[in-house]
């Protein structure tokens, strides 16, 4: 007798964009009993490695989103580079798309995002639009250098970012990008104590929900680690920035997950730096580290499902990210989880299925501090950072940084 697949009723979600993000969301949408369809570039992203329903097609291509979301309940986003002309066509023709593009464009557009920002009044650096070397200059001359030249789309993990020191190295950028066909703004360099985020969840229906603010450390441009909550950030600062998230998700019509990148200055202000629609690195630590995560909680988002609970399940939470080493190790990934499995039982490890090369995120690892700990207890908090960050480097670089012999289970001395 040949079986024949019965339909659950459920919904499927389309999410546009096959990366680690939809791979992850992919788990979550099985606990949900949900079926997660990906539009991919290739059958190798991490996503179409694992999931069942894939199309594939370009993000940017106009009858691949058509055939992607033909019979989905809800089209997301794995990333924001799909052309906001596709998504109007689409929600013309009947498509659910959540976030919507009037609400996306400020994760796509730099300018746009600051424009309305200070639209509504909240905190953002000093900026201007660029159009000549000329704009840069000016502004130098206002704001004073060094000064920061960004990309208005496109740019990420540190790229489509340039410091320049003098109005000399601003008119260098500014000169190349601009003939590169490169839409640019520049904003003062801010004077800052440390990188925050304030991830929250918005949905159709209005309802809201927050995570803890968390503090995240970057390296060469790329989020290398989260501590979550942020080590002793004042309660009306955290609130005030979870207020503001809130605010921005609210006012900007966001549907699913909005990550609210923060500068925390060294005078005690909260500033906007940037924002993500979807799934957000600064939010993987909620995977092991909270009771509803990030990717359970942006299906329930877009789907107008009731938000689930974001209580965090430890005092602290790190997360360490697995970046390529600048040469894959000798020893396999299969023998360097085993080996990190047998030294840290504790520790919760998140591969995305991808191959090795330098700096490339392969992963991550979130280590819970023990019960009975606190966010600002420096030497505690240390304890556990240091444990995901040793974690993370074996998993990177088959080499524990601390001179632990995987076979002998002892301290080499150096």
């Amino acid at each position: 007798m040949a079986y024949q697949r019965q339909s659950s009723q459920l919904p499927t979600v389309l999410m546009v964009g096959g990366g680690q993000l939809a791979r992850m969301t992919h788990q979550a949408a099985i606990a949900l009993g949900q079926s997660l369809r990906v539009l991919a570039a290739s059958p190798e992203e991490s996503a179409a490695l694992v999931c069942r329903d894939v199309v594939l097609g370009r993000h940017d291509e106009l009858e691949a989103l058509r055939k992607a979301a033909d019979g989905a309940t809800v089209l997301t986003f794995d990333h924001e580079h799909v052309p906001p002309g596709h998504l109007v066509t689409l929600i013309g023709e009947g498509v659910n798309v959540q976030p919507p593009p009037s609400a996306l464009i400020h994760a796509q557009d730099k300018l746009v995002m600051r424009q309305r920002l200070a639209s509504i009044g909240a905190p953002v650096p000093p900026f201007a639009a660029v159009d000549s070397v000329a704009d840069v200059t000016a502004f130098g001359a206002e704001h004073g250098f060094p000064v920061v030249i960004k990309a208005t789309r496109g740019g990420y993990d540190g790229k489509g970012v340039w410091i320049a020191e003098t109005a000399e190295e601003a008119g260098k950028v500014v000169s190349d990008q601009l003939a590169a066909g490169v839409s640019l703004l520049v904003e003062e360099k801010v004077d800052m104590r440390r990188e925050l985020s304030a991830m929250v969840a918005h949905s159709p229906f209005g309802q809201g929900a927050t995570w803890p603010v968390v503090e995240t450390v970057q390296r060469n441009g790329v989020c290398a680690v989260v501590i979550a909550p942020a080590p002793e950030l004042p309660t009306a600062r955290a609130s005030e920035a979870q207020q503001l998230a809130l605010r921005i998700a609210e006012e900007l019509g966001v549907t699913g997950c909005l990550a609210v990148e923060l500068f925390e200055t060294r005078d005690g202000r909260i500033l906007v730096n940037e924002l993500a629609m979807r799934p957000h690195n600064s939010g993987h630590w909620t995977m092991d580290g909270a009771r509803t995560s990030q990717f359970e909680q942006h299906l329930r988002a877009v789907l107008d499902y009731p938000l689930g609970d974001t209580s965090p399940t430890a005092p602290v939470t790190v997360m360490a990210n697995v970046l390529g080493a600048a040469a894959p190790p000798a020893i396999s990934m299969d023998e360097r989880v085993h080996h990190l499995c047998a030294r840290m039982p504790d520790a919760k490890v998140h591969l995305y299925g991808k191959g090795e090369r330098a700096g490339r995120k392969l992963g991550h690892v979130n280590v819970l501090g023990a019960p009975g700990g606190s966010p600002d207890d420096t030497e505690y908090v240390e304890t556990v950072r240091n444990r995901a960050e040793l974690a993370a480097h074996w998993l990177s670089h088959g080499v524990w940084h601390d001179g632990w012999n995987s076979h002998t289970a002892i301290f080499e001395e150096q």
